[in-house]
């Protein structure tokens, strides 16, 4: 084989290899790109103030308000549901989560009436924003990851809605 074949088999394998790595760089580049748009909040920002803690949420496309967050130092996915009385948390979730199982409870979800069970969450966390002891229920057949952030953790923060940005706030001044 001579010398220049062996050269331009290897420039072809060089130009694979390139190719291939552009493909690869471009797909985990995008890839981001699109979790970013669906959750523009994966590390919300916490302003603390003279007596107050805030975190500034994004809208997604859709213009839902997610970010990820903790329960019981354990990392979740929110989606803020003003339209909820409590948190609640998928089944599968719960059980990674190893939440008890209080009461049963009837619920009424998208998919029609179920029974899902009281529990109560010792820590969540949006940010540097910590709220203790917050009632949540488990529900059963709730599709996805997300945990509906709802009225039982709200009501202990003030928010302020405009221009696709939400404001969270809690008082840290007792």
């Amino acid at each position: 084989m001579s010398e220049q074949h062996v050269g331009r088999r290897a420039g072809r394998v060089m130009l694979i290899l390139a190719w291939g790595a552009a493909l690869l760089l471009a797909t985990h580049f995008f890839g981001s790109w699109e979790a970013r748009q669906r959750n523009p909040n994966q590390v919300p920002e916490s302003v603390h103030g003279d007596g107050y803690v805030e975190v500034r949420l994004l809208s997604s496309r859709q213009g839902h308000y997610l970010l990820d967050g903790q329960i019981n130092r354990q990392a979740v996915t929110f989606l803020l549901d003003t339209g909820a009385t409590q948190v609640a948390i998928p089944s599968a979730l719960a059980e990674r989560l190893q939440l008890e199982r209080g009461a049963p409870i009837t619920v009424s979800t998208a998919n029609g009436r179920a029974t899902g069970w009281r529990t109560h969450l010792a820590q969540l966390r949006l940010g540097d924003i910590q709220l203790h002891d917050v009632a949540a229920l488990i529900v059963p057949n709730m599709d996805g990851d997300e945990v509906l952030l709802g009225m039982s953790a709200l009501k202990q923060l003030e928010f302020t809605q405009r221009n696709g940005t939400l404001l969270l706030r809690q008082s840290t001044s007792q």
